[in-house]
């Protein structure tokens, strides 16, 4: 009889997205149950297309006590029930959440993977409430999961727990990347430009893209204020923007927004199911995040073959290797992000090696069964 894990994220987009197949693979060896928000119909198609059991419980992505204790509450019964061998949490709130659920139910092995510190923007009593909040997570934890040995220093040097409690699997990402699934052979000279044409992009344009959500805290702001600068410069280039707004959460600046949506230059294209051939018709991504954990779309970029303008925090500087697939930039450094930017617009198109080069660094560190089998690894460790 397998033994019962428990996946838990705040919203069932990171089930889907986050760990990406990576239910499936683990349900060839547990009994795999994952829990988030329902949000529609999300989670029973995460449910299906993983082939794992799924339960909905409503958790917020802010601070919202009452609720929040009720979340706990549902989670704590859940757990009493299903009796699981680990409980694995992923996201700030579902970690906190689950955790603490975890620990009260007496699951043996209660487990947390760190993607990211959005409480490192925080300032005053809500990086103090923030800070207590992730240390009772990290204790109720049995062991602690950074996704980038940066991200491991970060909470070392804040002393949110032990280090006996760190580990970093493999070489970093909480999923890794299929690389089979991100190939640029799979696309056709004539969709690129089928696709080009339909966005307005001519075929002369050099294309800078930008995947992940359009929020200040992933260097919007700056990204747009450079991109000015690069398109008075050069009429033949594009700002392609791929994701959504969180205006109740981290706006823009307005002045920011009017240019997105008010200059010819900027095709914003909102979320997509599907970003590999907006990839394909780009020449540079452009990732000038404040704080990541270990970015998927780093990743993905380089798996299609191309290099990155990022900024030099942690996970962003253990994927690129600055000169070889990419260049890495201060954060929130306007003037910094404007001259690399440029730079890349001066040397044009890329070339066959350099895709090449970037493609086979992903390839070489980050494949995706090479995570998946590290994981499974530390789960049966706990068997013995």
């Amino acid at each position: 009889m397998k033994k019962k894990l428990i996946r838990i994220t705040t919203a069932p987009g990171s089930l889907s997205t986050l760990l990406k197949g990576q239910l499936k693979f683990m349900g060839d060896h547990y009994e795999v149950i994952g829990i988030s928000s329902s949000d529609g119909n999300l989670l029973k198609q995460v449910g299906e297309k993983e082939k794992i059991k799924v339960v909905p419980v409503e958790m917020t992505r802010k601070i919202t006590p009452f609720r929040d204790l009720l979340a706990t509450w549902k989670l704590y019964r859940i757990l009493k029930r299903e009796k699981p061998f680990i409980v694995h949490t992923h996201t700030p709130k579902a970690g906190t959440l689950g955790m603490l659920a975890a620990y009260l139910a007496r699951v043996p092995h209660r487990l947390h993977t760190i993607a990211g510190l959005p409480l490192l923007e925080a300032t005053g009593n809500k990086r103090w409430l923030l800070d207590t909040v992730e240390k009772l997570t990290y204790r109720c934890a049995t062991k602690i999961y950074p996704n980038s040995f940066g991200l491991k220093d970060i909470i070392v040097h804040n002393k949110y727990t032990t280090t006996i409690k760190l580990k970093v699997i493999g070489n970093g990402s909480s999923n890794g990347i299929d690389t089979n699934h991100f190939d640029p052979s799979l696309y056709e000279q004539t969709e690129k430009e089928k696709l080009r044409k339909t966005l307005g992009i001519e075929q002369s344009d050099f294309v800078y893209i930008f995947v992940g959500r359009l929020v200040s805290d992933k260097g919007i702001n700056e990204l747009i204020e450079a991109f000015k600068r690069i398109a008075s410069e050069f009429e033949n280039t594009k700002l392609l923007l791929v994701g959504y707004y969180e205006k109740d959460l981290d706006p823009l600046l307005p002045k920011t927004e009017s240019f997105i949506n008010n200059s010819n230059q900027v095709i914003s294209v909102g979320l997509q199911s599907d970003v590999r051939p907006f990839f394909a018709i780009s020449n540079c991504l452009v990732f000038p995040s404040y704080r990541e954990g270990f970015p998927n779309v780093v990743m993905q970029a380089g798996a299609m073959g191309l290099k990155s303008i990022a900024t030099d925090i942690n996970g962003c500087n253990e994927i690129i290797i600055d000169g070889a697939n990419g260049t890495l930039i201060p954060p929130k450094d306007v003037k910094s992000l404007y001259q690399s930017m440029k730079q890349y617009r001066n040397l044009g198109q890329t070339n066959k090696n350099v895709a090449k080069v970037c493609r086979e660094l992903i390839e070489k560190r980050y494949d995706q069964e090479f995570i998946w089998n590290s994981i499974l690894k530390e789960y049966r460790s706990f068997e013995i």
